[in-house]
């Protein structure tokens, strides 16, 4: 049935949905839905990210191995916060907008020996999944735009600031593979006539929310990498490109300077 509907990885996705159903009844139904299109990370419940299995319910936001790098390069900075420079007592003040599953912030959070964490998305049925998908790490999650629902005690206290913002420009979007274009929220996935709409909306407001010597980081396309730098160091931000051949991503980082 899946060979036949077009899946590439047939034999691979079949003993996957054999080892997570838990009757031949409920691997036929899997398999036809993914026959029919879904997501197989839908179709299961879950998604391999970074080492970890992601809870990920049915119209949520799939993440994407080239997030690992973001995952990466946020983990690196937050383990370099010296425990006296951080706001918290528990660990570096680690924020993950636009957080989808909440698998990046978990990820994050999975390679430090402690994390003060927090997330946040406008989309309800991410909230709930996020929240399932943080709680082993005691990451708390919030529902609203951007910083809007945050604890206004973070501001100034921000040590790691994340989001993979929908970055796909509006016109593309119709390009996008079905699995993405149809059973995803397009909330997660535009980002406005150049795709960058969301992402300067964040890095405005960064320098506000970001502790002195903070770390911004966006996850976006190489095309469009000089354009959001431009928007970091209009904000003020100490910026650099990273760019892996690996995971095939790129990735935009600014640091709140420490001085006043």
């Amino acid at each position: 049935m899946l060979r036949a509907s077009g899946c590439v990885f047939a034999e691979d996705e079949a003993r996957l949905i054999l080892d997570t159903a838990g009757s031949p009844a409920v691997a036929a139904a899997m398999a036809e839905r993914r026959a029919a299109g879904f997501p197989l990370e839908h179709v299961l419940g879950w998604a391999r990210f970074a080492g970890l299995r992601i809870a990920v319910d049915a119209g949520v936001f799939v993440p994407r191995v080239r997030s690992e790098f973001l995952v990466a390069e946020a983990t690196v900075r937050a383990a370099a916060i010296p425990t006296e420079a951080s706001a918290s007592p528990d660990g570096p003040v680690v924020v993950d907008l636009c957080c989808g599953s909440g698998a990046i912030g978990a990820a994050v959070a999975a390679g430090l020996e402690r994390v003060s964490l927090y997330a946040s998305d406008i989309d309800p049925a991410a909230v709930r999944c996020a929240r399932r998908n943080v709680a082993p790490y005691g990451g708390r999650v919030f529902e609203g735009d951007l910083y809007a629902p945050l604890p206004a005690a973070l501001r100034g206290r921000v040590d790691v600031l994340i989001a993979n913002a929908p970055y796909v420009p509006t016109d593309e979007i119709a390009f996008m593979p079905p699995e993405a274009r149809l059973h995803e929220p397009r909330v997660a996935l535009d980002g406005g006539s150049d795709g960058l709409d969301v992402q300067r909306r964040v890095v405005a407001d960064a320098p506000a929310w970001l502790a002195p010597g903070g770390h911004l980081l966006i996850e976006t396309s190489e095309r469009q990498a000089p354009h959001t730098a431009e928007a970091f160091a209009r904000a003020g931000l100490e910026t650099e490109i990273a760019e892996s051949e690996e995971w095939y991503a790129t990735v935009v980082i600014g640091t709140r300077p420490r001085r006043s």
